[in-house]
């Protein structure tokens, strides 16, 4: 299903809008640094001290060309390095009347937005025509968090395309279509590009059965459709209850209009995803939150029926609002539980991209160590994959990356001292949420009618 996008719990953000008490959405957002305004409410942010350009300067640059590089105001109101992607004449007239699709060159594509010609700093534009200068991103003060966090949404994950796929996918999915969703009680805005059909060309936010994934472009077609719509949890089968919590499996083929309205929710929050409009082939297994409302959907990761590549996992999603609540580590551990009631090892499929693999090796660490920590005696790569169903490729890789593996004889010997293994548990960090097997009630595709 495309290449895998894994929001780890280390690195999840996006802007969402939560329901108050009172069940009406508000709206709070989040940005991928922490980073937060030290300007008091009504300040204007204190721009770059230099001197303010003349008019004559000012009517000779705009409106502004694809390409241009300018410093621009962002949501922490302080200014940042963008470059504009897009441009658009608004009604009225006058070079001021264009809004400019920018990407911020710290960040990842998923906070491109359109801004207003009061939120550039107009005498910091640099008109760059060799594309491949660098990006100019020093200067800035930031902690060590900071830093991190810039690292990890930079990882874009696209090194399954040669130069030219690449700059043609970045072309056609430059501009972000849909720029927030409502889907149950939230607001959310949305990360990249979705190729929705041509009749929502020119609409901005859509409106989400929760339950079945239909979207509308007005809450009054969404409202309708509520009450007509008689599905209270994802259409499949129950495959887990724990708690509140419940899995779904949704067969592509049986239910394949959920499956498609489906992938296109998920395109807006992974960039590299290929979208497939034939889900016959592919199992999805829905995540939800119950109440008495009904099953709400936080995430899903799908799988082919069949793959010859032993892949268990093809594309995992955990919304924006239910992130950093470990449901991304619940669904790589489940994937890897189907696997064991299969009596297969499985791996996700390739390549790994933007985090996949900081969150896979993060998980097979904290699986592979604690097992170590509790094993005496002797124990092989073989027979680690047959206890944990990670393929053995994966836990050589992952050991080899923690330097707790030897070459000796001919053989790979694992080296597990108990300090060593505790700082290296320390360091993957906390595991998600557990999957209770035994609320598992679940039989293998294969075996299925």
């Amino acid at each position: 299903m495309g290449s895998i996008d894994v929001q780890s719990d280390n690195a999840e953000d996006g802007s969402a809008a939560a329901a108050s008490a009172d069940g009406h959405l508000k709206k709070v957002s989040a940005d991928p640094i922490n980073q937060t305004s030290n300007e008091p409410d009504g300040a204007t942010p204190e721009k770059p001290k230099e001197l303010e350009p003349t008019k004559k300067r000012m009517s000779s640059m705009l409106p502004l060309e694809v390409g241009t590089r300018v410093m621009c105001r962002w949501r922490d109101g302080k200014y940042h390095p963008v470059k504009v992607i897009e441009r658009r004449k608004l009604q009225a007239t006058g070079f001021s009347d264009y809004e400019y699709y920018v990407h911020y060159t710290e960040f990842n594509r998923r906070l491109d937005e359109w801004v207003k010609l009061d939120q550039l700093d107009l005498e910091s534009v640099e008109t760059v025509v060799d594309e491949k200068v660098e990006d100019k991103v020093t200067g800035l003060k930031m902690t060590r968090h900071q830093k991190r966090k810039i690292d990890e949404t930079h990882v874009e994950g696209h090194e399954e395309l040669d130069a030219a796929s690449l700059r043609e996918h970045e072309e056609f999915t430059k501009v972000k279509n849909i720029a927030t969703i409502e889907l149950g009680r939230y607001e959310i805005e949305t990360w990249y590009f979705s190729p929705f059909p041509p009749e929502y060309n020119d609409t901005t936010k859509l409106y989400f059965c929760e339950f079945c994934l239909n979207f509308m472009k007005r809450k009054e077609q969404l409202q309708r459709h509520m009450r007509k719509c008689d599905l209270k949890h994802p259409p499949g089968d129950e495959i887990y209850r724990s708690g509140t919590l419940s899995m779904f499996e949704v067969d592509g083929k049986k239910n394949k209009v959920y499956g498609q309205n489906l992938c296109y929710l998920a395109k807006l929050f992974l960039d590299h995803k290929t979208l497939y409009y034939d889900v016959d082939l592919f199992l999805f297994y829905i995540l939800c939150e119950c109440d008495d409302r009904g099953c709400h959907m936080v995430g899903y990761f799908s799988k082919e029926k069949h793959s010859e590549e032993s892949y268990n996992l093809a594309c995992i999603l955990t919304l924006p609002p239910y992130q950093r609540k470990g449901y991304g580590k619940f669904l790589m551990a489940f994937s890897y539980e189907l696997s064991k009631k299969e009596g297969k090892v499985g791996t996700p499929e390739r390549p790994l991209s933007d985090l996949g693999l900081v969150s896979y090796r993060g998980y097979w660490t904290r699986v592979l160590l604690d097992i170590l920590k509790k094993h005496k005696g002797n124990i092989s790569i073989k027979e680690l994959s047959d206890m944990t169903a990670i393929k053995a490729e994966d836990i050589l890789n992952t050991l080899q990356s923690l330097e707790l593996i030897q070459y000796r004889k001919g053989q790979h010997v694992i080296c597990a001292d108990p300090k060593v293994l505790d700082r290296h548990l320390k360091a993957a960090g906390r595991g998600g949420l557990e999957v209770d097997v035994s609320k598992l009630i679940w039989t293998p595709y294969r075996e299925q009618g």
